[in-house]
């Protein structure tokens, strides 16, 4: 029979310390990042909120939105980020929780999720971020680049009237009377082809700091809009004189007007036509400046690698746009800790 170990008072501390020196990459994130900074944008918004959380008294606002950051690292869901929290020390350290104190369930993230998201609170978490991060100066005023990437969400099982009366912005007759499956119908998510790939869902249109990678700016739309169409929204007076980069698909007499008129320097990629192909020149001029618009794939190869893929849970736009902010400033504050480390 094997003897039981006695459990020592310091387990857990020394526990936590083979874990620090394993390189435990939330040791960084939890040191570097000043999430204090964060509680007066939220507490502000929450301030309604009488009852809290998941009971009396409320869970800390920072440990929840901590909470929130973990799940876009680590692409999980509510139930599965509840499981983690209970089975890993690594994210109860992260969050300052020991293992005698209450974990948060997965109906509580949820609904300080839904919270934040309803009062526009994740845009002001990341602009807040964006301020810090120009404070410590690591945006450099030397270029932007914009993209956009898919953001992919359940595929919908409709027929095809179904979807034909989606598109028309109309709710099927069948649903109405059915509010536990409309509130499963993702009605303003859209589809794409893409090199022969079939996608649904939305796309998060961002805009980077040429030289750190930093996104600076996003929006979301559903997934059938096309690449150019958010360009103006991702553009502000901090981009007048310097260069902007993008692929052929900005390109066009529109972004070209657009960009000269708010004094931007066009480095758009040209484009070819069946009837007029590229010249030499352009072509040489395409491959010079692919080498700086390629850093914005740097930024969703991170999404998709690092932060486990570029795919929500969520159903809507509302939520998709929360999400997928949450999404950016994840990636934001993970760029920070490479750049500042």
């Amino acid at each position: 029979m094997k003897k039981q170990t006695q459990h020592g008072f310091f387990d857990e501390e020394n526990r936590l310390i083979k874990l620090t020196k394993k390189k435990d990459p939330l040791v960084k994130l939890s040191l570097m990042i000043k999430w204090e900074k964060f509680r007066p944008v939220i507490e502000k918004a929450m301030k309604k909120e009488t009852k809290g959380y998941g009971g009396h008294p409320p869970y800390d606002y920072i440990m929840m939105f901590k909470i929130l950051i973990l799940q876009r690292l680590y692409n999980i869901s509510d139930e599965q980020m509840e499981f983690q929290i209970n089975d890993r020390l690594t994210f109860m350290r992260f969050l300052g929780l020991s293992l005698g104190d209450t974990i948060p369930d997965q109906n509580t993230i949820w609904l300080f999720r839904e919270n934040l998201i309803n009062q526009g609170v994740i845009e002001k978490l990341f602009n807040k971020f964006d301020s810090i991060l120009d404070q410590e100066s690591f945006l450099l005023k030397e270029g932007s680049i914009i993209d956009a990437t898919i953001v992919e969400v359940s595929r919908q099982r409709n027929t095809r009237e179904e979807n034909a009366q989606i598109k028309q912005g109309e709710i099927p007759e069948e649903w109405k009377d059915k509010p536990h499956k409309l509130s499963q119908k993702d009605t303003d998510a859209g589809w794409l082809k893409k090199n022969g790939e079939t996608y649904y869902g939305y796309k998060d249109h961002v805009k980077i700091c040429r030289k750190s990678k930093f996104i600076r700016k996003y929006a979301v739309t559903d997934a059938s809009v096309h690449d150019s169409q958010p360009a103006e929204s991702l553009l502000d007076k901090s981009d007048s004189h310097h260069e902007l980069y993008a692929d052929s698909a900005y390109s066009g007499k529109k972004t070209a007007k657009l960009l000269e008129k708010k004094k931007i320097r066009n480095r758009i990629h040209e484009k070819g036509y069946s009837n007029t192909p590229l010249t030499e020149a352009q072509m040489k001029r395409n491959r010079k400046k692919s080498k700086i618009r390629a850093r914005v794939e740097h930024v969703f190869a991170c999404m998709t690698n690092s932060m486990k893929g570029i795919y929500i849970r969520t159903i809507g736009k509302l939520r998709a746009e929360g999400v997928t902010g949450l999404m950016n400033l994840t990636y934001n504050m993970n760029r920070y800790v490479q750049l500042a480390g």
